[in-house]
C-alpha cells in the first residue's frame, strides 16, 4: 500500500445539507438586485441545468462545471453572484477537526495522500476552502472533477487521481468515501481497496442501487489508520 485518496465533500467535510435552490437565488438576487421576480426565473433555470448535469453524472459519468451550467441556464458569470452562491455553501465547507492530524500521520508513515472529489466548482474554490482550513499542503494532490471529462464511479477519475499522486497500481491504493455508488464501486472497480464513512444522507435523486460491499467502514475518521495496519 502506497496511497491513500479522499473524497472531499461527506468525508473530509461532513455532510451538512444545502438547498440548492437557496444557493442559485442567493446568486441570482446578486446578478439581478432589486428584481425579485427575475432573480427567481434566473435561479430557478440554473437549478434545472445542474439537475441535468448531475443526471449525466449518474447516468454517463461525465464532468461538469459551472461555467457549463451558467451556459445552460442562460445565465451570465457574475463576481457577485460567485460571492454570494459561495458565501451560502461555506457552512459546509469546513474540514473536518480530524483531517489535520490524520493525514499527517500517514505522510509520517511514507503514504502518498490525495483528493479526488465529484465537483463542478473550479479548482480554485476548493483549494482556497483547504488553504483557509490549513489543510491543503498536506495533501500530494487534489484532483477536481471540473477539470476532468469524466468523473466518479468512471475508472479514468480514478486512474488520474492515482497518477496525480505518483502511483501506477490500484492494488497499492485505499480510496475513502461516502458514497456507496460514486465511491466504493468506483474504486473497487480499478482494483483499490475502498473505505465507507455513511454518514451523509444522501438525497434520493443521488442514490443509486449498488451491490458493493466496501472493504472497510469509519465510524471516524481517526479510526482510518488502525484499518489500514490490517492491510500492510
Amino acid at each position: 500500500m502506497r496511497a491513500v485518496i479522499f473524497d472531499w465533500g461527506g468525508t473530509l467535510t461532513p455532510w451538512l445539507p444545502v438547498d440548492q435552490r437557496a444557493a442559485w437565488r442567493s446568486y441570482a438576487d446578486a446578478v439581478h438586485p432589486g428584481d425579485a421576480e427575475r432573480a427567481a426565473t434566473v435561479a430557478a433555470a440554473i437549478l434545472a441545468a445542474e439537475e441535468a448535469a448531475w443526471r449525466l453524472v449518474r447516468d454517463e459519468h461525465r464532468a461538469f462545471t459551472i461555467a457549463q451550467v451558467l451556459a445552460a441556464a442562460s445565465a451570465v458569470e457574475h463576481l457577485d453572484g460567485f460571492t454570494a452562491y459561495r458565501a451560502y455553501w461555506e457552512h459546509a465547507t469546513h474540514t473536518d477537526p480530524e483531517v489535520a492530524p490524520l493525514v499527517t500521520a500517514l505522510r509520517e508513515q511514507g503514504l502518498r495522500i490525495g483528493v479526488l472529489s465529484s465537483t463542478p466548482w473550479p479548482a480554485a474554490w476548493h483549494e482556497e476552502v483547504l488553504r483557509r482550513d490549513g489543510v491543503l499542503d498536506l495533501f500530494h494532490a487534489t484532483v477536481w472533477s471540473s477539470d476532468l471529462e469524466y468523473t466518479k464511479p468512471h475508472p479514468s477519475a480514478f486512474l488520474t487521481a492515482m497518477a496525480a499522486v505518483g502511483v501506477d497500481d490500484p492494488a497499492d491504493c485505499v480510496y475513502v468515501g461516502d458514497r456507496p455508488y460514486d465511491d466504493i464501486s468506483g474504486a473497487k472497480g480499478v482494483g483499490m481497496r475502498a473505505v465507507l464513512v455513511p454518514h451523509s444522507d444522501l438525497p434520493a435523486d443521488q442514490r443509486v442501487p449498488v451491490d458493493v460491499e466496501p472493504d472497510a467502514v469509519l465510524r471516524r475518521l481517526s479510526d482510518l489508520p488502525s484499518v489500514l495496519d490490517r492491510w500492510r
